[in-house]
């Protein structure tokens, strides 16, 4: 799931498909010093910079025809304080190497999502999220920042330090690449736990009668509904005194694999060159998997491999909103001509204090919706996307989504801190490529 490298003709490309980029040049610094000299001789030359981690955003957050700052010789953990429960590491670490490090070290994350492919400065800039009644976006599990500025110099926050320091703290766990360049984040983390996963198909009538329950009584629940059908997939994730159950090799590489990968990427072939035939492919693929119930530590539970390419827009609604939304989203589909072979993702997160962060300030439900690659996404994706800002949704800041900063004014209180922040740290607007331009304003 990495973006693809500059190539031949210099060009780079996200891991979706939908973003390349032609920068000036490319720049891969070994040290936070490497990095500061990168961003000044930028200025002197009067070019914008801007860093990518894994390209895994469907949006252009990371674009530019500038200098391209790519972070992967900046990783590794710095520091762990087990007295604190924090872990220091550097920005361009992947989380799958953070997870792996972490539960070698007996400890783990409270919350993530479900893949383990993107860096920990990109995951967090763009509010990368799991799934959680109490526990929130991996962005809300920082207790600490350090980051490079467009003067060249190096600023670090907390929660912690002065009202100016947290002011940055705030605006920078989900700071979408406007403010700096992150190069080492400090989390909080625990000891080391197991949670049992209880996967079950349920009916969609089912599901959405019963979503309060199903959130209340689960640390972790969400659901995924096959559109063209009346059949979800449910997952509820709880903490366990043990003892480990995992999934069996071969049992789980059948459904991991062989049935969530293997066969469903031959499923959307054939579904991109016959769209007639997705609604019986789906009715197919939503009885596909059975029921399973395991016990594994955070990381192996939380996280799945997705090999099979897609597009996709995400948008977070009122946790109150979603059953509503979601309904009105399978009454669309039913009634038009749309054909979707990929299914819909229901999640949830507590509201936040962060202030982009698409829970700031209210208890959420997100609803995902994808697309195959290389199948035509655009009426669907509309269709959804009016449904969606009907009830003052925030879209991800990394999945496709046609907002801008007008908008964003009116869903987010405290929108107008993050950019006047950004003046103060950015006027010359070092960091600007053409998303950050529509999204927060020239």
């Amino acid at each position: 799931m990495s973006s693809t490298a500059n190539g031949k003709n210099g060009t780079w490309r996200n891991w979706g498909g939908t973003v390349a980029a032609r920068p000036a040049r490319a720049v891969t610094p070994a040290s936070v010093e490497e990095l500061t000299e990168a961003v000044r001789r930028a200025a002197e030359e009067g070019l914008t910079v801007k860093a990518v981690g894994s390209g895994h955003s469907f949006t252009s957050i990371a674009a530019t025809d500038g200098v391209l700052i790519r972070p992967q010789l900046l990783t590794g953990i710095r520091d762990i304080d087990r007295e604190a429960g924090t872990v220091t590491v550097e920005a361009g670490t992947p989380l799958k190497r953070l997870n792996l490090a972490l539960a070698r070290e007996g400890l783990s994350l409270t919350n993530m999502g479900d893949i383990m492919e993107q860096t920990v400065s990109g995951a967090t800039s763009t509010g990368t999220h799991g799934t959680g009644r109490d526990s929130a976006s991996i962005a809300a599990q920082i207790r600490g920042l350090e980051m490079v500025t467009a003067d060249g110099s190096v600023l670090t926050c907390s929660d912690t330090g002065t009202e100016e320091e947290r002011a940055l703290f705030a605006a920078a766990r989900i700071g979408l690449g406007a403010l700096g360049i992150v190069t080492a984040i400090t989390f909080a983390v625990e000891p080391l736990f197991l949670l049992t996963a209880r996967e079950e198909p349920m009916t969609f009538d089912r599901v959405t009668s019963s979503f309060d329950e199903l959130w209340a009584e689960n640390e972790h629940f969400e659901f995924y509904w096959f559109p063209h059908t009346g059949n979800t997939n449910t997952k509820r994730n709880n903490r366990s005194a043990g003892p480990e159950r995992p999934v069996g090799p071969v049992k789980g590489w059948f459904e991991d694999e062989f049935l969530s990968n293997g066969v469903f990427q031959v499923a959307n072939w054939v579904g991109r060159a016959a769209p007639a035939s997705i609604p019986a492919i789906a009715r197919i693929s939503s009885k596909a998997l059975s029921a399973r119930t395991y016990t594994d530590i955070p990381y192996k539970v939380f996280t799945s491999p997705r090999r099979v390419r897609f597009v996709e827009m995400e948008y977070a609604l009122p946790r109150e909103a979603v059953v509503e939304a979601l309904r009105e989203l399978k009454a669309t589909v039913d009634r038009s001509r749309l054909r979707v072979s990929f299914p819909v993702e229901v999640r949830t997160a507590p509201a936040d204090d962060i202030t982009l962060s698409t829970a700031s300030g209210r208890d959420t439900a997100y609803i995902a919706v994808h697309m195959f690659q290389g199948t035509p996404h655009q009426a669907y994706f509309t269709a959804a996307e009016r449904i969606f800002t009907a009830y003052e949704g925030r879209p991800h800041w990394g999945k496709v989504h046609t907002r801008d900063a007008e908008y964003f004014a009116g869903v987010y209180p405290r929108f107008g801190e993050f950019t006047a922040l950004r003046d103060r740290l950015d006027p010359d607007r070092r960091f600007q490529n053409d998303y950050l331009r529509r999204v927060l304003g020239p």
